[in-house]
């Protein structure tokens, strides 16, 4: 796979995560092309850590990713040590979403990006544990990948939908204080 820069990043064989596709990524960096920049990035459900890579890329300050499935953090950690700069803070934390989102208390992100399974039903508690544990700073902004198929976007009590975008069965729904 090819992130920003032509850069080549090694994926898990398989089905075991579902990259998010290039014209997703790019769209997403096109919305967010002024914030990224300095920012901490939080990549839940990181999958094979591109969205974190692209926001490295992109010179983010701070990319914390949370994963799963331990052979896709390995791979996730080889891309980033490859492509994350000393001036760069960077991490992948191994574990249960919901359990890793508690232990994150009051650290604050600029921009999540979440990616959850689509049928997982992790939606709802990881948005309102975003919300309860103040994880987006005042000015952040949360970007929800979804089929519309599985999971409709909601109104989550300490966040309102700022946009909306699709790209053919898949949707971004953003999200904001």
């Amino acid at each position: 796979m090819r992130i920003y820069g032509n850069r080549l990043i090694k994926t898990l064989p398989g089905e075991l995560t579902r990259p998010t596709s290039a014209k997703v990524r790019e769209a997403l960096f096109n919305i967010w092309q002024g914030e990224v920049m300095g920012c901490s990035w939080l990549d839940l459900c990181a999958g094979n850590g591109a969205m974190g890579a692209e926001a490295l890329c992109r010179d983010a300050s701070i990319v914390i990713g949370v994963e799963k499935y331990g052979k896709a953090c390995k791979i996730i950690n080889e891309n980033w040590q490859k492509i994350g700069s000393h001036q760069q803070e960077f991490r992948i934390i191994k574990g249960d979403i919901l359990k890793v989102l508690k232990n994150l208390d009051r650290q604050e992100f600029d921009l999540i990006y979440f990616d959850p399974p689509y049928q997982s039903g992790l939606y709802q508690p990881v948005l309102e544990l975003i919300v309860t544990h103040q994880l987006l700073n005042e000015e952040g902004e949360i970007a929800v990948e979804h089929n519309p198929k599985f999971w409709q976007a909601t109104v989550i009590k300490g966040l309102k939908i700022s946009r909306e975008k699709n790209y053919g069965n898949t949707s971004l729904t953003f999200y904001r204080i």
